[in-house]
């Protein structure tokens, strides 16, 4: 006996038909009017840096053991002079009494050298030296 297969019903009992899609209506906006530029009051404007009255340098580094740090010059400086180191939680007032360069002991600095300077204190990175 042959087994007869049957055809896949089109229409199930039941089952509701399908609803026509919906019509999606564009709406055309205009474009926006554009806006002119107001000019920016002085008072908005960004602000230049001045340089820092008495600014003598930055620690780059320092070294709790020795207690000296290393700063970058953007002034001369010599020993004896008082300076002043100022940070984020850094406020030191002392007197220059020990200066190298390269491992060496050195009376004068001149703007630009990277220095060995012995601190009384703890200092951090980007600490300001000022001259007092």
């Amino acid at each position: 006996m042959a087994i007869k297969k049957r055809k896949k019903a089109t229409h199930k009992k039941g089952a509701a038909h399908k609803k026509p899609a919906k019509k999606i209506i564009k709406i055309k906006r205009k474009a926006a009017p554009k806006l002119k530029k107001r000019p920016i009051p002085p008072s908005a404007k960004p602000k230049k840096k001045k340089p820092e009255a008495g600014l003598v340098g930055t620690i780059t580094h320092y070294f709790p053991h020795v207690r000296a740090a290393v700063t970058k010059l953007q002034a001369p400086l010599s020993i004896g002079d008082i300076i002043k180191i100022k940070g984020h939680t850094t406020d030191l007032k002392q007197a220059v009494s020990s200066m190298q360069l390269d491992h060496i002991v050195i009376e004068n600095a001149k703007k630009g050298q990277e220095i060995g300077l012995m601190v009384e204190s703890r200092v951090r990175r980007r600490d300001k030296i000022y001259k007092v």
